[in-house]
């Protein structure tokens, strides 16, 4: 028999700064409910809670950054989920640095930045999910290999709910459309 959990907290989530202008500074908020929305072009969305201070910015300059913060950032991403950019101002934190869009601030420190131009807000009852296109993704030369982000190198870090813990990715354990292949030959039909 299992036992019910909460509906909303049994899928681990990567953590990320997504990063916007509000009143002319740069802001940046921890946000846990992101994820690729479409490959071509490529898009990305976050859903963020109606109440927060980072919708603002959002909304009024149509564009945002998602940066992927290390393990080591661990305390300053943290921090940026604590305190509200309504009352903090969170522009020094970071080393800001912009791409081609003046108003989506992005994170030196962080090993992945990606700058994205907003193309559809979907409003739901508590939160508000914000797709953007990626217009520009940057990484530190030291996490691509082959042409390829070396995961265990930029170290993201992921958050689980509801014990509100972040963990670091774990080992290697298949790989994707290929483990189960063995399974395929034995289907029958097959």
């Amino acid at each position: 028999m299992k036992n019910e959990i909460g509906k909303n907290f049994f899928i681990p989530m990567p953590v990320v700064l997504v990063g916007t202008q509000v009143n002319g500074k740069a802001n940046f908020m921890a946000v846990g409910w992101c994820s690729r929305a479409n490959g071509n072009p490529p898009m990305i969305l976050c859903g963020i809670a109606n109440t927060h201070h980072t919708p603002k910015g959002i909304a009024g300059t149509g564009t945002f950054s998602v940066n992927v913060p290390s393990s080591a950032l661990v305390e300053k991403t943290d921090y940026c989920g604590l305190v509200s950019g309504k009352s903090v101002d969170k522009s020094g934190v970071f080393d800001v640095f912009y791409g081609t869009l003046a108003s989506a601030p992005m994170i030196r420190e962080c090993p992945v930045n990606l700058e994205c131009r907003l193309v559809e807000t979907v409003l739901l009852p508590t939160h508000t999910v914000f797709v953007g296109e990626i217009v520009g993704a940057y990484a530190d030369e030291g996490v691509i290999r082959d042409g390829k982000p070396d995961y265990a190198a930029i170290d993201p870090l992921l958050l689980t709910m509801p014990d509100n813990r972040y963990h670091r990715l774990g080992e290697h354990a298949g790989d994707a459309w290929s483990a189960g292949k063995s399974l395929m030959r034995q289907a029958p039909g097959a």
